[in-house]
């Protein structure tokens, strides 16, 4: 009975598109004093303006931050959030000198001191004045300690916390094989020797400055490892938009040359899971994004962190110095400086070839099973998620 309920439920879900007005979509700005992605402000601002009124006018609530205010507005309603940040981040926000912290050596780095003014005044006022329940995108074999002290602290207001991930399909090495068109890197790959190749991607949002390209260029070179690197162009807003030639053209077709056979540059979309699943891939130099963060980890990765703004500094912080499973390429304090090609092939060859980066790949290894764990019957995100749809279906 309770299954034909639950399927009942999952029926009559509806999904509704929020218009919202046009907006100014600038290019990124790779010389701008911060790495902050200032060039989305305008569509985060059309957002908050625009999708408010649709929202209200709709019976069903989708789960959005200012959503939980007009969610409240029904007598039967609540509003449940999904953090894609890491909850430890939420123990900060809670006390920045938490005994967790403060034992672990952990120094927190707010949202509101790695972003711009602008953002930060965004952020507030997108942010609910009611407290709502809160799904997150972790697990406790990263952050049980963590979960505990957000949980207990949500519980006093009678909310519920819901570590449900990794959100992220777990693919297995071989996984890419049973595909039909995949993608030529994986090909590549395929050829390369185990646990030899290092992946390099920043996301989609942040641009690096042309002569910290050419240093970071300069790195793989000196020191003769395999390497993967996404090199794009930030997203803009209107992703439609006419991208224009790309400003590292000349850089690639130099870059090319000199690297022929010991890697490859991708200048479009990247099948990240499948080449973090990939046995070749050995480590990620990421800019430490949650959900990159997470992807990497529970395919068993080690991280080269990077972190750019927001919550990258915190979570590379997390990464390197609490979880023991990565190691800092440049701390946030200096994005407005250019690290040398000398000092990121320093990190690169650390992970690749000295006894700590083994020590820092094994235990990467070990939360990859462990956070696998998690999700298979029994695990702690399983049983999380069964609870949260018994809640949501009750």
């Amino acid at each position: 009975m309770a299954g034909a309920r639950r399927r009942s439920c999952v029926l009559s879900i509806q999904f509704h598109d929020l218009a919202i007005p046009s907006y100014v979509s600038p290019p990124p700005d790779p010389t701008a004093d911060s790495p902050f992605p200032s060039h989305l402000m305008p569509m985060f601002m059309a957002y908050i303006a625009g999708a408010r009124a649709p929202l209200a006018a709709l019976r069903s609530y989708p789960m959005n931050a200012f959503a939980a205010e007009e969610a409240a507005r029904l007598p039967n309603g609540e509003a449940l959030g999904l953090h894609c940040l890491a909850v430890s981040m939420l123990v900060g926000r809670i006390d920045a000198s938490h005994r967790l912290l403060r034992e672990n050596g952990l120094v927190y780095s707010a949202i509101e001191h790695c972003a711009t003014k602008e953002f930060v005044e965004y952020a507030r006022r997108a942010r609910p004045s009611t407290e709502i329940s809160p799904g997150a995108n972790t697990c406790r074999a990263l952050e049980g300690d963590f979960i505990d002290v957000v949980a207990g602290h949500l519980a006093a207001d009678g909310k519920k916390l819901f570590a449900i991930g990794p959100l992220n399909p777990l693919l297995d090495a071989s996984a890419s094989e049973q595909s039909k068109q995949r993608h030529q890197c994986l090909n590549w790959l395929d050829e390369q020797p185990p646990a030899s190749v290092l992946y390099v991607s920043f996301g989609t949002t942040s641009s690096l400055r042309a002569e910290q390209i050419e240093e970071l260029a300069a790195a793989p070179r000196g020191s003769n490892q395999r390497f993967i690197w996404v090199l794009r162009v930030a997203d803009r807003g209107n992703i439609f938009a006419e991208a224009g030639e790309s400003r590292h053209e000349k850089l690639l077709s130099e870059f090319t040359k000199h690297t022929e056979g010991a890697g490859l540059v991708i200048t479009g979309w990247a099948p990240q899971l499948e080449i973090l699943a990939h046995t070749a891939t050995v480590a990620f130099m990421s800019h430490c994004g949650w959900n990159s963060t997470m992807e990497s980890l529970s395919h068993g990765k080690p991280i080269l962190a990077w972190p750019m703004h927001c919550d990258q500094p915190w979570d590379a912080e997390l990464v390197c110095n609490f979880l023991k499973a990565g190691i800092l390429v440049r701390p946030w304090e200096k994005h407005s400086e250019v690290i040398t090609a000398k000092a990121i092939q320093e990190v690169i060859e650390e992970v690749m070839l000295s006894d700590k980066g083994m020590a820092v790949r094994q235990r990467a290894s070990a939360l990859g099973k462990a956070i696998r764990a998690s999700v298979a019957d029994g695990g702690s995100s399983r049983q999380d998620l069964d609870l949260f749809t018994a809640y949501m279906t009750r």
